[in-house]
């Protein structure tokens, strides 16, 4: 276990544990695959994971937190395969489905881990071990009332901000253009993070559409990526 202090967070409800079965595909995924690609970040060894011993490499390490159904994150991983690829995720069916599509794209630099992105972050990740994170169309949490609850405030910010390492990247996309405003004033007010960019960042065209996004733009929401650099 790491000796460095912590930064010290409130318990933030960013995700909702959603219910339900999984299809008989994605639980054949759970069978079969998880055990060599995957984590319960509750089950995780106390301290710092050796990513270059679970990868059976050393690597840059991206996290990518809120891999969803897997669309985008499997493509990612496929793209870049000199990259350690990590996603972690709390919804069980999403994973299933991820392992699904990274098994037909034959991925074999991803590791996924189930639980939540804080608790990882905090007791599990070491201090400037990673090369990027990204966090790609969060919950936008959209009423007034539930902003508390949306993943990208002051705290976390700077707990992601203490993970990478210098010259790393906290990549973030949203098509909700209140949070998109929120993430740009909290990570502007970050003093270990830059903006690359003036404001907003051009859409990176390896960043796949997906049909969210894509009902985002028929429903007239712009999407906005940023991109913050570890000074």
């Amino acid at each position: 276990m790491e000796s460095e202090q912590r930064p010290r967070m409130r318990s933030v409800v960013s995700y909702v544990q959603r219910g339900g079965r999984m299809t008989v595909a994605q639980q054949r995924a759970w069978d079969e695959l998880w055990p060599s690609m995957g984590w319960k970040v509750s089950e995780l060894p106390p301290g710092p994971i050796d990513f270059a011993d679970w990868f059976a490499r050393p690597a840059p390490v991206l996290l990518e937190i809120g891999s969803g159904m897997g669309e985008t994150t499997s493509q990612l991983a496929a793209a870049a395969p000199e990259v350690n690829y990590v996603a972690v995720e709390v919804y069980e069916a999403g994973l299933g489905q991820l392992m699904l599509r990274a098994e037909r794209l034959r991925v074999r630099n991803l590791r996924l881990l189930n639980g939540d992105a804080v608790v990882l972050l905090t007791e599990h990740i070491a201090p400037e071990s990673l090369s990027g994170v990204r966090i790609f169309f969060p919950d936008p949490w959209p009423k007034k009332r539930h902003h508390k609850r949306r993943l990208v405030q002051p705290e976390f910010v700077a707990l992601v901000a203490s993970r990478l390492a210098t010259g790393g990247t906290l990549h973030l996309a949203t098509d909700w253009e209140h949070y998109a405003e929120q993430m740009l004033e909290v990570c502007s007010a970050e003093p270990a993070l830059r903006n690359r960019h003036p404001d907003w960042a051009p859409r990176p065209g390896w960043r796949p559409v997906t049909k969210f996004e894509s009902r985002a733009r028929e429903e007239g929401r712009i999407s906005r990526d940023l991109i913050f650099e570890k000074v």
